[in-house]
Protein backbone atom coordinates (compact mmCIF):
# COMPACT_ATOMS: atom_id res chain seq x y z
CA UNK A 1 0.00 0.00 0.00
CA UNK A 2 1.29 3.42 -0.66
CA UNK A 3 2.00 6.01 2.05
CA UNK A 4 0.74 9.07 1.79
CA UNK A 5 2.01 12.43 2.67
CA UNK A 6 0.17 14.36 4.72
CA UNK A 7 1.10 18.47 5.91
CA UNK A 8 2.59 18.96 8.94
CA UNK A 9 0.08 20.17 11.23
CA UNK A 10 1.32 23.64 13.22
CA UNK A 11 2.71 23.13 16.39
CA UNK A 12 1.04 25.20 19.45
CA UNK A 13 3.56 26.86 20.33
CA UNK A 14 4.68 25.41 24.69
CA UNK A 15 4.60 27.80 27.39
CA UNK A 16 7.84 29.12 28.44
CA UNK A 17 9.11 27.95 31.59
CA UNK A 18 9.24 30.80 33.98
CA UNK A 19 9.01 31.61 37.51
CA UNK A 20 8.34 35.38 38.75
CA UNK A 21 7.93 34.50 42.03
CA UNK A 22 11.51 33.48 42.24
CA UNK A 23 12.54 36.12 40.56
CA UNK A 24 10.83 38.86 43.25
CA UNK A 25 12.45 37.23 45.92
CA UNK A 26 15.84 37.18 44.67
CA UNK A 27 15.75 40.55 44.07
CA UNK A 28 13.80 41.48 47.80
CA UNK A 29 17.04 39.20 48.97
CA UNK A 30 19.94 41.48 46.94
CA UNK A 31 17.94 44.75 48.23
CA UNK A 32 17.86 43.95 51.93
CA UNK A 33 21.68 42.50 51.60
CA UNK A 34 23.43 43.56 48.31
CA UNK A 35 26.37 41.38 48.90
CA UNK A 36 24.36 38.25 48.07
CA UNK A 37 25.02 39.55 44.55
CA UNK A 38 29.25 37.78 45.20
CA UNK A 39 27.30 34.50 46.59
CA UNK A 40 24.93 33.50 43.61
CA UNK A 41 27.02 30.73 42.61
CA UNK A 42 25.78 31.00 38.83
CA UNK A 43 26.46 33.86 36.51
CA UNK A 44 23.22 35.98 36.26
CA UNK A 45 22.51 38.92 33.70
CA UNK A 46 19.40 40.58 32.73
CA UNK A 47 18.63 38.08 29.91
CA UNK A 48 17.71 35.63 32.19
CA UNK A 49 15.03 37.54 33.66
CA UNK A 50 11.69 36.29 32.26
CA UNK A 51 10.22 39.52 33.56
CA UNK A 52 11.71 42.62 31.71
CA UNK A 53 11.37 44.69 34.49
CA UNK A 54 13.24 42.40 37.01
CA UNK A 55 15.74 42.35 34.61
CA UNK A 56 16.07 45.88 34.60
CA UNK A 57 15.93 46.24 38.40
CA UNK A 58 18.61 43.44 39.08
CA UNK A 59 21.32 45.34 36.51
CA UNK A 60 20.53 48.21 38.77
CA UNK A 61 21.36 46.74 41.72
CA UNK A 62 24.42 44.88 40.48
CA UNK A 63 25.47 48.55 38.91
CA UNK A 64 24.95 50.59 42.55
CA UNK A 65 26.94 47.49 44.10
CA UNK A 66 29.89 47.77 41.80
CA UNK A 67 29.74 51.60 42.36
CA UNK A 68 30.15 51.01 46.09
CA UNK A 69 26.73 52.34 46.51
CA UNK A 70 24.19 50.84 48.45
CA UNK A 71 21.13 49.49 46.36
CA UNK A 72 17.52 49.94 48.08
CA UNK A 73 14.24 50.89 47.19
CA UNK A 74 14.67 54.26 47.93
CA UNK A 75 18.12 54.15 45.80
CA UNK A 76 16.44 52.52 43.18
CA UNK A 77 13.35 54.84 43.19
CA UNK A 78 15.13 57.69 41.05
CA UNK A 79 16.14 55.30 38.89
CA UNK A 80 12.69 54.29 37.65
CA UNK A 81 11.30 57.55 37.75
CA UNK A 82 9.99 57.18 34.43
CA UNK A 83 9.61 53.86 33.72
CA UNK A 84 6.15 53.03 32.52
CA UNK A 85 5.85 49.22 33.21
CA UNK A 86 7.01 49.82 37.29
CA UNK A 87 4.48 52.87 37.15
CA UNK A 88 1.93 50.21 36.64
CA UNK A 89 2.62 47.61 39.79
CA UNK A 90 2.58 50.76 41.74
CA UNK A 91 6.07 52.19 41.98
CA UNK A 92 8.10 53.16 44.47
CA UNK A 93 5.75 50.41 46.90
CA UNK A 94 6.10 48.05 44.32
CA UNK A 95 9.99 48.15 45.15
CA UNK A 96 9.45 48.14 48.80
CA UNK A 97 7.00 45.36 48.52
CA UNK A 98 10.09 42.85 47.35
CA UNK A 99 11.76 44.02 50.99
CA UNK A 100 8.70 42.70 53.08
CA UNK A 101 9.53 39.23 53.84
CA UNK A 102 13.38 38.65 55.47
CA UNK A 103 12.73 34.72 54.54
CA UNK A 104 14.14 35.51 51.47
CA UNK A 105 17.80 35.80 52.20
CA UNK A 106 17.40 31.83 52.93
CA UNK A 107 16.56 31.17 49.22
CA UNK A 108 18.27 33.43 47.29
CA UNK A 109 20.96 31.03 46.09
CA UNK A 110 18.45 28.68 45.34
CA UNK A 111 16.09 30.96 43.14
CA UNK A 112 19.14 32.42 41.03
CA UNK A 113 20.03 29.17 40.05
CA UNK A 114 16.24 28.29 39.21
CA UNK A 115 16.30 31.64 37.67
CA UNK A 116 19.37 30.75 35.49
CA UNK A 117 17.97 27.17 34.76
CA UNK A 118 14.37 28.26 33.54
CA UNK A 119 16.65 31.15 31.46
CA UNK A 120 18.54 28.33 29.78
CA UNK A 121 15.59 26.05 29.23
CA UNK A 122 13.63 29.24 27.31
CA UNK A 123 16.76 29.67 25.31
CA UNK A 124 16.64 26.08 24.05
CA UNK A 125 12.57 26.10 23.21
CA UNK A 126 13.28 29.42 21.21
CA UNK A 127 16.49 27.74 19.62
CA UNK A 128 13.53 24.15 18.46
CA UNK A 129 10.99 26.41 17.51
CA UNK A 130 13.11 28.34 15.14
CA UNK A 131 14.82 25.41 13.90
CA UNK A 132 11.27 24.02 13.54
CA UNK A 133 10.58 26.71 11.59
CA UNK A 134 13.20 26.64 9.19
CA UNK A 135 13.11 23.33 8.28
CA UNK A 136 9.83 23.19 7.70
CA UNK A 137 10.67 26.31 5.25
CA UNK A 138 11.37 25.28 1.42
CA UNK A 139 10.91 28.21 0.08
CA UNK A 140 14.40 29.33 0.33
CA UNK A 141 17.36 26.95 -0.95
CA UNK A 142 17.68 23.76 1.55
CA UNK A 143 20.92 23.61 3.13
CA UNK A 144 20.44 20.85 5.63
CA UNK A 145 23.86 20.41 6.60
CA UNK A 146 24.68 24.39 6.84
CA UNK A 147 21.44 24.49 9.78
CA UNK A 148 22.42 21.60 11.40
CA UNK A 149 26.21 23.31 11.87
CA UNK A 150 23.92 26.47 13.15
CA UNK A 151 22.04 24.38 15.28
CA UNK A 152 25.51 22.47 17.17
CA UNK A 153 26.96 26.20 17.44
CA UNK A 154 23.47 27.58 19.11
CA UNK A 155 23.62 24.93 21.21
CA UNK A 156 27.14 24.81 22.20
CA UNK A 157 27.12 28.56 22.70
CA UNK A 158 23.96 27.69 25.35
CA UNK A 159 25.47 24.17 27.30
CA UNK A 160 29.33 25.87 27.09
CA UNK A 161 28.25 28.92 28.39
CA UNK A 162 24.73 29.65 29.68
CA UNK A 163 24.61 32.57 27.14
CA UNK A 164 21.46 33.33 26.69
CA UNK A 165 21.21 36.52 24.89
CA UNK A 166 25.20 37.16 23.08
CA UNK A 167 26.56 40.73 22.83
CA UNK A 168 29.68 42.50 24.28
CA UNK A 169 31.20 41.57 28.09
CA UNK A 170 32.10 44.61 30.27
CA UNK A 171 35.47 45.40 30.66
CA UNK A 172 36.13 43.62 33.97
CA UNK A 173 35.16 40.24 32.93
CA UNK A 174 38.27 40.32 29.64
CA UNK A 175 40.55 42.44 32.74
CA UNK A 176 39.84 39.09 34.85
CA UNK A 177 40.87 36.70 32.31
CA UNK A 178 43.99 38.73 31.24
CA UNK A 179 45.35 38.73 35.17
CA UNK A 180 44.79 34.84 35.05
CA UNK A 181 46.81 34.88 32.14
CA UNK A 182 49.39 36.89 33.17
CA UNK A 183 49.39 35.02 36.71
CA UNK A 184 49.54 31.63 34.58
CA UNK A 185 52.99 33.17 33.05
CA UNK A 186 54.08 34.18 36.53
CA UNK A 187 53.70 31.08 38.03
CA UNK A 188 55.18 28.93 35.11
CA UNK A 189 58.71 30.96 35.53
CA UNK A 190 57.42 34.06 33.36
CA UNK A 191 57.74 32.26 30.15
CA UNK A 192 54.07 30.70 29.62
CA UNK A 193 51.22 32.48 29.76
CA UNK A 194 49.01 29.74 27.26
CA UNK A 195 49.76 26.03 26.39
CA UNK A 196 53.13 25.01 25.85
CA UNK A 197 54.93 23.83 23.25
CA UNK A 198 56.85 21.78 24.72
CA UNK A 199 60.02 24.01 22.79
CA UNK A 200 61.70 26.21 25.73
CA UNK A 201 63.28 29.05 22.49
CA UNK A 202 59.39 28.43 21.34
CA UNK A 203 57.55 29.42 24.37
CA UNK A 204 59.83 32.03 25.12
CA UNK A 205 59.29 34.06 21.71
CA UNK A 206 55.26 33.29 21.57
CA UNK A 207 54.45 32.49 25.75
CA UNK A 208 53.15 29.31 24.60
CA UNK A 209 49.76 29.20 22.18
CA UNK A 210 47.72 31.64 23.47
CA UNK A 211 44.34 31.01 23.77
CA UNK A 212 41.46 32.04 21.07
CA UNK A 213 44.75 32.60 18.43
CA UNK A 214 44.79 30.83 14.60
CA UNK A 215 48.34 29.62 14.46
CA UNK A 216 49.61 28.92 11.03
CA UNK A 217 52.68 26.35 10.67
CA UNK A 218 53.71 26.97 7.46
CA UNK A 219 56.65 25.16 4.96
CA UNK A 220 57.85 23.47 1.92
CA UNK A 221 57.50 19.58 1.94
CA UNK A 222 60.17 17.27 3.50
CA UNK A 223 61.35 20.42 6.26
CA UNK A 224 59.09 18.37 8.86
CA UNK A 225 55.61 20.54 9.74
CA UNK A 226 53.84 17.53 11.02
CA UNK A 227 56.54 16.55 12.86
CA UNK A 228 56.75 19.74 14.75
CA UNK A 229 53.00 19.79 15.33
CA UNK A 230 53.29 16.29 16.18
CA UNK A 231 55.88 16.84 18.83
CA UNK A 232 54.20 20.20 19.76
CA UNK A 233 50.64 18.40 20.12
CA UNK A 234 51.89 15.66 22.27
CA UNK A 235 53.91 17.57 24.19
CA UNK A 236 50.54 19.86 25.61
CA UNK A 237 48.63 16.42 26.00
CA UNK A 238 51.65 15.20 28.40
CA UNK A 239 52.13 18.50 30.26
CA UNK A 240 48.23 18.00 31.01
CA UNK A 241 48.41 14.54 32.07
CA UNK A 242 51.34 14.78 34.28
CA UNK A 243 49.19 17.64 36.18
CA UNK A 244 46.21 15.16 36.14
CA UNK A 245 48.53 12.12 38.01
CA UNK A 246 50.24 14.70 40.09
CA UNK A 247 46.70 16.36 41.23
CA UNK A 248 48.07 20.02 40.02
CA UNK A 249 46.71 22.24 37.68
CA UNK A 250 49.74 24.67 35.41
CA UNK A 251 47.50 25.49 32.96
CA UNK A 252 50.03 24.35 29.92
CA UNK A 253 48.50 21.69 29.40
CA UNK A 254 45.71 20.48 27.50
CA UNK A 255 43.63 17.86 26.01
CA UNK A 256 44.29 17.96 22.12
CA UNK A 257 42.13 17.32 19.31
CA UNK A 258 44.69 16.21 16.30
CA UNK A 259 42.84 16.37 12.41
CA UNK A 260 45.25 14.58 10.13
CA UNK A 261 43.96 14.87 6.76
CA UNK A 262 47.29 13.59 5.27
CA UNK A 263 48.38 11.07 7.32
CA UNK A 264 45.84 8.28 9.17
CA UNK A 265 45.39 8.48 12.63
CA UNK A 266 47.95 4.35 13.06
CA UNK A 267 50.88 6.35 10.80
CA UNK A 268 50.68 9.37 13.23
CA UNK A 269 50.43 6.87 16.43
CA UNK A 270 53.72 4.91 14.99
CA UNK A 271 55.70 8.44 14.80
CA UNK A 272 54.59 9.69 18.77
CA UNK A 273 55.71 6.03 19.33
CA UNK A 274 58.92 6.12 17.84
CA UNK A 275 59.74 9.67 19.40
CA UNK A 276 58.49 8.45 22.60
CA UNK A 277 60.75 5.10 22.57
CA UNK A 278 63.55 6.54 20.63
CA UNK A 279 63.39 4.28 17.86
CA UNK A 280 64.23 4.79 14.34
CA UNK A 281 61.00 5.88 12.55
CA UNK A 282 61.79 4.25 9.26
CA UNK A 283 62.79 0.92 10.81
CA UNK A 284 60.37 0.96 12.94
CA UNK A 285 58.12 0.94 9.79
CA UNK A 286 58.86 -1.48 7.97
CA UNK A 287 59.43 -3.78 10.97
CA UNK A 288 63.07 -3.81 11.06
CA UNK A 289 63.24 -4.41 14.90
CA UNK A 290 64.67 -6.48 17.78
CA UNK A 291 62.80 -8.17 20.48
CA UNK A 292 64.77 -5.64 22.93
CA UNK A 293 63.36 -2.35 21.11
CA UNK A 294 59.47 -3.90 20.30
CA UNK A 295 59.52 -4.53 24.20
CA UNK A 296 60.88 -0.62 24.38
CA UNK A 297 57.65 -0.10 21.77
CA UNK A 298 55.04 -1.91 23.89
CA UNK A 299 56.23 -0.06 26.96
CA UNK A 300 55.72 3.23 25.58
CA UNK A 301 52.35 2.13 24.39
CA UNK A 302 51.35 1.22 27.39
CA UNK A 303 52.57 3.88 28.72
CA UNK A 304 50.90 6.41 26.84
CA UNK A 305 47.39 4.63 26.63
CA UNK A 306 45.36 7.37 28.71
CA UNK A 307 47.27 10.16 26.45
CA UNK A 308 44.36 13.12 25.84
CA UNK A 309 45.47 13.16 22.77
CA UNK A 310 42.58 12.85 20.29
CA UNK A 311 43.38 11.72 16.33
CA UNK A 312 40.58 12.33 13.59
CA UNK A 313 41.50 10.99 10.29
CA UNK A 314 38.45 11.53 8.50
CA UNK A 315 39.28 12.07 4.57
CA UNK A 316 38.07 15.30 2.60
CA UNK A 317 36.73 17.00 5.72
CA UNK A 318 34.64 20.40 5.33
CA UNK A 319 35.86 23.25 7.67
CA UNK A 320 32.12 22.92 8.64
CA UNK A 321 32.38 19.51 9.78
CA UNK A 322 35.77 19.74 11.67
CA UNK A 323 34.20 22.97 13.35
CA UNK A 324 31.27 20.91 14.63
CA UNK A 325 33.67 17.47 15.83
CA UNK A 326 35.57 19.96 17.79
CA UNK A 327 32.93 21.68 19.58
CA UNK A 328 31.87 18.20 20.58
CA UNK A 329 35.04 17.32 21.59
CA UNK A 330 35.44 20.43 23.20
CA UNK A 331 32.01 19.55 25.13
CA UNK A 332 32.09 16.31 25.87
CA UNK A 333 36.60 15.68 26.62
CA UNK A 334 37.27 19.48 26.87
CA UNK A 335 40.18 19.68 24.40
CA UNK A 336 42.06 22.59 25.18
CA UNK A 337 44.15 23.11 21.78
CA UNK A 338 43.12 21.66 18.11
CA UNK A 339 45.93 21.10 15.34
CA UNK A 340 44.84 20.91 11.63
CA UNK A 341 47.35 18.83 9.25
CA UNK A 342 46.84 20.42 7.31
CA UNK A 343 45.05 24.03 5.94
CA UNK A 344 45.18 23.22 2.05
CA UNK A 345 43.63 19.39 2.87
CA UNK A 346 40.35 20.91 4.27
CA UNK A 347 37.24 22.00 2.37
CA UNK A 348 34.99 24.96 2.06
CA UNK A 349 31.60 24.85 1.26
CA UNK A 350 30.62 25.28 -2.57
CA UNK A 351 28.13 27.47 -2.54
CA UNK A 352 30.75 30.06 -0.58
CA UNK A 353 33.81 28.75 -2.37
CA UNK A 354 31.91 29.39 -5.91
CA UNK A 355 34.47 27.37 -7.46
CA UNK A 356 37.22 29.91 -6.68
CA UNK A 357 40.16 27.83 -4.55
CA UNK A 358 41.17 31.83 -3.21
CA UNK A 359 37.59 32.33 -1.94
CA UNK A 360 37.57 28.32 -0.49
CA UNK A 361 41.05 29.09 1.29
CA UNK A 362 39.51 32.62 2.90
CA UNK A 363 36.57 30.77 4.35
CA UNK A 364 38.72 27.98 5.43
CA UNK A 365 40.88 30.16 7.47
CA UNK A 366 38.08 32.46 8.70
CA UNK A 367 36.27 29.02 9.98
CA UNK A 368 39.36 28.17 11.70
CA UNK A 369 40.16 31.87 13.70
CA UNK A 370 36.30 31.83 14.50
CA UNK A 371 36.57 28.60 15.75
CA UNK A 372 39.37 29.58 18.25
CA UNK A 373 37.72 32.19 19.45
CA UNK A 374 34.24 30.49 19.80
CA UNK A 375 36.37 27.56 22.15
CA UNK A 376 38.77 29.84 23.24
CA UNK A 377 41.38 27.60 22.26
CA UNK A 378 44.22 27.77 19.94
CA UNK A 379 44.28 26.66 16.68
CA UNK A 380 47.64 25.25 14.97
CA UNK A 381 46.66 25.32 11.09
CA UNK A 382 49.43 23.52 9.13
CA UNK A 383 50.16 25.29 5.55
CA UNK A 384 52.07 24.32 2.02
CA UNK A 385 54.17 27.20 0.80
CA UNK A 386 54.13 28.17 -2.95
CA UNK A 387 57.04 26.82 -4.99
CA UNK A 388 58.28 30.52 -5.25
CA UNK A 389 60.44 29.42 -2.59
CA UNK A 390 62.65 26.97 -4.68
CA UNK A 391 63.79 29.70 -7.00
CA UNK A 392 65.30 32.25 -4.74
CA UNK A 393 68.61 31.84 -3.82
CA UNK A 394 67.93 32.29 -0.07
CA UNK A 395 65.29 29.41 0.70
CA UNK A 396 64.46 30.77 3.70
CA UNK A 397 60.48 31.20 3.67
CA UNK A 398 58.14 34.52 3.75
CA UNK A 399 54.67 35.16 4.26
CA UNK A 400 54.56 36.01 0.63
CA UNK A 401 54.89 32.44 -0.05
CA UNK A 402 51.73 31.19 1.77
CA UNK A 403 50.17 29.70 -0.84
CA UNK A 404 46.78 30.11 -2.35
CA UNK A 405 45.89 32.83 0.04
CA UNK A 406 46.76 36.34 1.13
CA UNK A 407 44.32 35.91 3.81
CA UNK A 408 46.33 33.47 5.66
CA UNK A 409 48.01 35.91 6.57
CA UNK A 410 45.82 38.06 7.42
CA UNK A 411 43.74 36.08 9.38
CA UNK A 412 46.48 34.01 11.77
CA UNK A 413 47.67 35.72 14.58
CA UNK A 414 50.89 34.23 14.53
CA UNK A 415 52.77 32.65 11.37
CA UNK A 416 55.74 29.94 11.71
CA UNK A 417 57.77 28.68 9.08
CA UNK A 418 59.96 25.73 9.43
CA UNK A 419 63.37 26.00 7.75
CA UNK A 420 65.97 23.44 7.27
CA UNK A 421 68.92 24.59 5.57
CA UNK A 422 70.33 20.55 5.63
CA UNK A 423 67.86 19.37 3.07
CA UNK A 424 68.66 21.78 0.39
CA UNK A 425 71.91 21.50 0.74
CA UNK A 426 71.57 18.04 -0.22
CA UNK A 427 70.60 18.72 -3.27
CA UNK A 428 74.04 20.47 -4.14
CA UNK A 429 76.11 17.63 -4.03
CA UNK A 430 79.17 17.23 -6.12
CA UNK A 431 79.23 14.37 -8.40
CA UNK A 432 82.80 13.53 -8.08
CA UNK A 433 83.86 12.63 -4.38
CA UNK A 434 87.92 12.93 -4.57
CA UNK A 435 87.16 17.18 -5.74
CA UNK A 436 88.12 20.18 -3.58
CA UNK A 437 84.03 20.79 -4.13
CA UNK A 438 83.51 17.99 -2.19
CA UNK A 439 85.34 18.34 0.57
CA UNK A 440 84.18 21.80 0.73
CA UNK A 441 80.33 20.74 0.56
CA UNK A 442 80.74 17.41 3.25
CA UNK A 443 81.95 20.02 5.86
CA UNK A 444 79.05 22.19 5.17
CA UNK A 445 76.82 18.87 5.78
CA UNK A 446 78.51 18.11 8.88
CA UNK A 447 77.82 21.82 9.85
CA UNK A 448 74.45 21.94 8.68
CA UNK A 449 73.24 18.35 10.51
CA UNK A 450 70.58 18.23 12.09
CA UNK A 451 70.01 22.05 12.22
CA UNK A 452 66.84 23.76 12.03
CA UNK A 453 65.06 26.80 12.24
CA UNK A 454 61.88 28.14 13.25
CA UNK A 455 60.83 31.71 11.98
CA UNK A 456 58.63 33.91 13.86
CA UNK A 457 57.14 35.73 10.02
CA UNK A 458 54.24 37.09 12.09
CA UNK A 459 53.42 37.93 15.52
CA UNK A 460 50.10 39.59 16.87
CA UNK A 461 51.72 39.81 20.53
CA UNK A 462 54.84 40.42 20.19
CA UNK A 463 58.33 41.11 17.46
CA UNK A 464 59.48 38.24 15.07
CA UNK A 465 62.67 36.51 15.40
CA UNK A 466 64.24 33.51 14.37
CA UNK A 467 64.50 30.42 16.94
CA UNK A 468 67.03 27.76 16.47
CA UNK A 469 66.35 23.86 16.84
CA UNK A 470 67.27 20.40 16.26
CA UNK A 471 65.65 17.96 14.11
CA UNK A 472 66.32 14.03 14.47
CA UNK A 473 65.32 12.91 11.40
CA UNK A 474 65.84 9.01 12.58
CA UNK A 475 62.90 9.80 14.69
CA UNK A 476 61.41 12.38 12.77
CA UNK A 477 61.28 14.49 15.76
CA UNK A 478 62.62 18.48 16.75
CA UNK A 479 64.43 19.13 20.01
CA UNK A 480 65.68 22.56 21.71
CA UNK A 481 68.92 23.08 20.09
CA UNK A 482 70.78 24.28 23.31
CA UNK A 483 69.37 21.07 24.88
CA UNK A 484 70.35 19.13 22.22
CA UNK A 485 74.02 21.00 21.68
Amino acid sequence: MATVLRPLEEAKEPPLPVNVEAEKALLGALLIENRLLEELGVPLDEPHFAEPLHGRIFTQIRRLFDQNMLASPVTLKPLFASDPTLAELGGQAYLTGLTEDPAVLLVARDCARQIHDLALLRALIRLGTELVTRAADTSAGVEPRQQIEEAEHALFRIADTGDVSGGAQPFHAAAEKAVRMIDRAKRSGGSISGITTGFTGLNRALGGLQRSDLIVLAGRPAMGKTALATNIAFNAAWRHALDRDEGRDTGTGAPVAFFSLEMSADQLAARILAQRSQLNSERLRKGEISQDEFNRLARAADELQHLPLLIDDTPALTVAGLRTRARRLKRQRGIGLVVVDYLQLLQGTSRQADGSRVQEISEITRGLKTLAKELDVPVLALSQLSRQVEVRPDKRPQLADLRESGTIEQDADIVLFVFREEYYHAQKRPSDPASDDFRKWQDEEYRLRGLAEVIVGKNRHGATRIIDMVFMSEFASFGDAAEEG
